[in-house]
């Protein structure tokens, strides 16, 4: 895998022959594209359809987020490894009211698994048997989470009220707004080297407006990325009330604490565990990988799907 850079100051990113140039009115920096996998742009920089047509034939994803360090969007190449009969699988499984539940359950169970790894909640796993539609399943999801975070509450000692997004009402909300956005730009990233559709999910209703299968599989890794990071950058002071601004009802990061949550979330994705089944290491980045071809084999029938329990 290649690897990731982040871009925090205002400029422009062009294309130099055959390799990526950053400059403005302090720097000028020429980012090797052999190197490259993924670019996270965090600040206002300009560009060009020269410069997409070129990260489109490397095959290098973009993503974008805005002043307040939420996420706009994601610039992805055309897909490279296209399959329409997993595509037929794909839509099969969620046209299948079984066949979804189950995938949306697993799902939920991987995403609980691992929250319960942080924070003890009480929690009974196997309630999830008996539901039989997905917005129950989501309802009791939500349930969960809701205790969970009012658990991260008292152990941070940092306020949580209840979960706002757009805008985030105090610190507790922007570091989770801003770490599950990570999380999820990294899961499209790993979807778009596989055959899967990304629009094509079970557990979040498939829209036009966003890749939803990004959504469940992010479901999983959330609680052991962005829940773990949290609880670090608190637990360590890492990040402190000066690394964030307000603005009327807003609360974000600054420039300094998106740096420093960003140290910790490469630090964190990029280290190895020795994986029981394997018996190698691997990182994060690659077990979110691992993840989704598991998906595919479920999808074409030939090993059923467990969705991730964390051992570390």
């Amino acid at each position: 895998m290649g690897r990731v850079y982040y871009i925090f100051s205002h400029g422009t990113l062009s294309r130099r022959e055959n390799t990526l140039l950053f400059q403005n009115e302090r720097e000028k920096k020429f980012i090797p594209v052999e190197d490259v996998e993924e670019i996270f742009i965090l600040s206002e920089v300009s560009l060009n359809t020269k410069l997409l047509n070129f990260l489109s034939s490397k095959g290098i994803v973009v993503h974008f987020f805005n002043y307040y360090g939420w996420y706009s969007g994601s610039f992805v190449p055309r897909e490279s490894s296209v399959s329409g009969f997993l595509v037929v699988k794909q839509a099969e499984h969620y046209m299948d009211e079984n066949k979804r539940l189950y995938l949306a359950k697993e799902f939920v169970r991987g995403s609980i698994a691992n929250s319960m790894r942080n924070i003890a909640v009480n929690f009974d796993l196997s309630v999830l048997d008996r539901v039989r539609d997905i917005e129950v399943l989501m309802s009791l999801e939500a349930q969960f989470r809701k205790a969970y975070y009012e658990e991260m509450e008292k152990l941070t000692g940092w306020e949580f009220g209840k979960r706002t997004k757009r805008p985030p009402s105090n610190p507790l909300n922007a570091l989770i707004s801003f770490g599950n956005s990570l999380v999820y730009a990294s899961v499209l990233k790993e979807i778009y080297h596989t055959p899967l559709n990304p629009a094509i999910s079970y557990l979040h209703e498939p829209s036009t407006r966003r890749f939803s299968l990004s959504l469940d599989i992010a479901e999983i890794f959330k609680p052991i990325v962005s829940d773990r990071i949290i609880l670090r950058v608190i637990g360590q002071n890492i990040i402190g009330e000066s690394d964030f601004e307000r603005d009327l009802n807003h609360t974000y990061l600054s420039e300094s604490g998106r740096k420093k949550f960003l140290k910790e979330f490469d630090r964190l994705i990029k280290t190895t565990y020795t994986h029981p089944a394997l018996k190698r290491k691997v990182s994060i980045r690659q077990l979110i990988r691992l993840e989704l071809y598991k998906l595919i084999k479920h999808l074409i029938g030939e090993q059923k799907y467990r969705a991730l329990r964390a051992w570390w």
